[in-house]
């Protein structure tokens, strides 16, 4: 959710001199350090003008001088600071891979400064490299310096999604800070009794603050980990310290909302009193941005989309307002990372908002405007393979014909009867064909073109399967909650160095996929698995028999497909092998025994450390099974039998195509029956010279009971009416 995150105090030029200098240039040091903690910029650069005339081989001079004038710009020229660093990193010759050894140590404050650059400009990957070399050679540095290398790194863990790596760095900064009281309380005997309580007062606050952080950051860590008990214990902490401010309510927010407590979570953030927060110039973070967004995904997870989307919005206006004061704009000053102070730039959130909005209007059933939210995001992460299935999706259904009427079951006639031509004795009814369906949905326009198109889905969707790791690579990540707002645009999270991992090398293994959290294995294969049934899906649309085959089949040889999706790659690839004209392998395909399990779910296990007991009842979500989908074993099986009913018909095989709709119809509630399987009952009326129960079967829009039961007599098949169309088969359900 939201917690605070600022590692720009860390950066400034009190480094200690170097050693063998005269008194003159440790008295000039000595007043620039000054000048600069007090604000005077000036006087601190005219001192560090001078320094640099009587030592001009000190490279730190010339770094202390970048960072004075990076603070009398009000930390706003972020992107010339990163030059000057580089040029000075280039002049000493070294790179942070090359620090082997304790000699190097003393370049370690360059070091540092870039890591809280790259930080800051999202660039996650340097800054974790960065941080991890100079975690090796911790204890030669002073105290202060440690916490903050610590800080950041965990910092960097956590917007990377590696709570087991930051959780070990804690234990590390736990460590420090015992060690660091300690020396305190024997360096009081040296100094007189005023400047003593003077140093332990700060001392003593500056451990308590950093312990309400570690707190904060431990809490954030076991949220990613879904580790309730561990969670439920830091909150504690971090409230006894942290008091009701607007950072701990909502880090108890987050835990309520993940434990399934939604009214107890909207409770706390309404208790938050996010006036008093200090502004996205001090922290780099928008909190009314947070708060709006927070409630959007809260109300996601109840089911209330259409509040979500409007708390989407309100959360979209403040990060717009929020820009708009730091000069953020049009004007091209955010690509440059000037004038807009350093802590600032991690303030706009709005590709992550973009997300979130695409994903409830698309719950909503809105898949235009859906996909322009997820087209802009999309520009950002665009190495996320889930991101390019919900813009397939957004194609799918924005193309998807009945889909009001699907939702409610049974048609009206309207859906049947196409028209009727003709009066009296020459009144024909004309009915609606179904194989208008697969037609080309743009034409001449390139399918590269982000439209809404089917096209377009088909290159989404391939997009989506070449993002995937290969099927024998062992990814492992850790689950965390699909909306997310504090992730940045990472390039990679993989981090193979076990170096603060905590002896975790399992840890290491995440599959990233921005601005969500990090994908496990089994979050991958059911992704692949979805995919490749959009594919299937898309392929038939556009007449691409060939291709909906060859992912139905992959889909089916997924080794943990669930029950849904195996029932929907048999139906896929029984149509086209239909459309293929290879008519006995799709009967293959149609056995009502291949379907054993028609649930939704997929293995999940963000509730497995849920609920303890005493706890209080956890919320319904309020998602529901789409109406048009079977909702158990036997109305899926009936679907199959239907659609085989219709593959017999093809082979003029009347009579067992007649058993498979007698039987099929049996199985379901009347209001179940599809509107193919009525069409299918009046073909095989006409086919049996049966014309006036066929005209009776399609005015009452419901099979009739004596269908099946009737023998039709020799004469009337001798005379049977050859109907100009023969029914296609069909596919009644599609994946949302």
């Amino acid at each position: 959710m939201a917690e605070t995150a600022d590692q720009n105090d860390a950066k400034h030029d009190g480094s200690p001199p170097p050693p063998r200098i005269t008194d003159q240039e440790k008295e000039m040091a000595a007043g620039a350090y000054e000048a600069f903690q007090t604000a005077r910029f000036d006087e601190s650069l005219k001192h560090l003008a001078a320094l640099q005339e009587l030592t001009k081989a000190d490279y730190k001079i010339a770094m202390n001088k970048a960072v004075v004038e990076f603070y009398k710009s009000g930390q706003t020229t972020t992107g010339a600071l990163k030059q000057k660093l580089l040029a000075i990193k280039n002049q000493v010759h070294t790179t942070a891979e090359d620090v082997d050894g304790l000699d190097d140590v003393e370049n370690s404050l360059l070091y540092y400064n870039q890591a809280v650059i790259y930080y800051h400009m999202r660039q996650y990957s340097e800054a974790i490299s960065i941080g991890e070399k100079l975690y090796h050679f911790l204890e030669p540095f002073e105290e202060k310096f440690a916490q903050a290398v610590c800080f950041l790194l965990v910092d960097l863990y956590l917007l990377t999604f590696q709570p087991e790596k930051a959780l070990h760095l804690l234990a590390v900064l736990d460590k420090l800070s015992v060690q660091g009281s300690s020396k305190n309380g024997k360096g009081e005997l040296n100094s007189s009794s005023k400047d003593a309580g003077n140093q332990k007062a700060e001392f003593t606050a500056l451990i308590e603050a950093a312990k309400s952080k570690m707190h904060q950051y431990k809490v954030r860590a076991y949220i990613q980990m879904k580790s309730s008990k561990a969670c439920k214990r830091e909150i504690k902490s971090v409230m006894n310290t942290a008091g009701n401010s607007a950072p701990s309510l909502f880090l108890k927010s987050n835990f309520e909302y993940l434990r399934g407590n939604y009214r107890k979570a909207i409770k706390l953030l309404n208790s938050s009193n996010i006036a008093e927060h200090p502004g996205p110039i001090k922290t780099g973070e928008c909190v009314r941005c947070m708060f709006w967004n927070n409630l959007g995904c809260i109300h996601f997870a109840m089911g209330k989309h259409n509040l979500g989307i409007f708390y989407f919005k309100k959360a979209l206006q403040e990060n717009d307002h929020t820009c708009a004061q730091l000069g953020d704009g049009s004007n091209g000053q955010s690509k440059n990372f000037t004038g807009i102070p350093m802590c600032a730039l991690l303030a706009n959130k709005r590709y992550e908002l973009l997300y979130n909005s695409g994903i409830q209007l698309l719950h909503i059933g809105r898949p235009l405007a859906a996909f322009e939210c997820l087209m802009e995001a999309v520009q950002v992460y665009h190495s996320n393979p889930r991101l390019w299935l919900r813009l397939a999706e957004c194609c799918i259904l924005a193309n998807k014909g009945g889909a009001e009427q699907e939702s409610k079951g049974l048609p009206c006639k309207k859906g049947i009867v196409q028209s009727v031509v003709g009066q009296g004795y020459h009144r024909k009814i004309v009915l609606a064909s179904q194989s208008a369906l697969n037609t080309v949905y743009s034409e001449g326009q390139s399918a590269a073109i982000p439209v809404a198109s089917m096209e377009f889905a088909a290159i989404c969707l391939r997009n989506a399967l070449l993002l995937l790791p290969e099927q024998q690579q062992d990814v492992k990540t850790d689950n965390s909650s699909k909306m997310s707002t504090h992730s940045g645009s990472t390039e990679s999270c993989n981090e193979n160095s076990d170096t603060c991992s905590g002896k975790s090398p399992e840890s290491d293994k995440l599959f990233p996929a921005p601005p969500s959290s990090p994908l496990r294995k089994q979050e991958v294969e059911n992704l692949r698995c979805s995919i490749l049934a959009c594919s299937a899906y898309v392929a038939l649309a556009l007449g691409d028999n060939l291709m909906a085959l060859n992912h139905a089949e992959k889909l089916l040889y997924q080794p943990k497909v669930s029950g849904s999706l195996k029932f929907l790659g048999h139906l896929y690839a029984a149509e086209s092998l239909i459309s293929l004209d290879r008519i006995s392998d799709a009967i293959a395909h149609l056995n009502p025994e291949n379907v054993t399990d028609v649930s939704m779910g997929v293995l999940n296990t963000e509730q497995d450390q849920g609920s303890e007991k005493g706890d209080e009842p956890v919320e319904s979500s309020g998602k529901q099974t789409p109406l048009c989908y079977p909702s158990s074993v036997t109305s899926a099986r009936a679907m199959m039998l239907f659609n085989l009913g219709s593959a017999y018909c093809l082979r003029s095989e009347y009579d067992k195509a007649r058993k498979c709709l007698h039987q099929a119809t049996s199985m379901v509630n009347t209001k179940e029956i599809p509107p193919e399987a009525i069409l299918l009952g009046v073909y095989l009326e006409l086919q049996n010279g049966n014309t006036q129960l066929a005209l009776q079967i399609i005015k009452r829009n419901q099979l009739m009971p004596t269908l099946v039961q009737r023998v039709s007599p020799p004469e009337a098949r001798k005379k049977a009416i050859q109907p100009i169309q023969l029914p296609s088969s069909f596919t009644q359900v599609q994946r949302k």
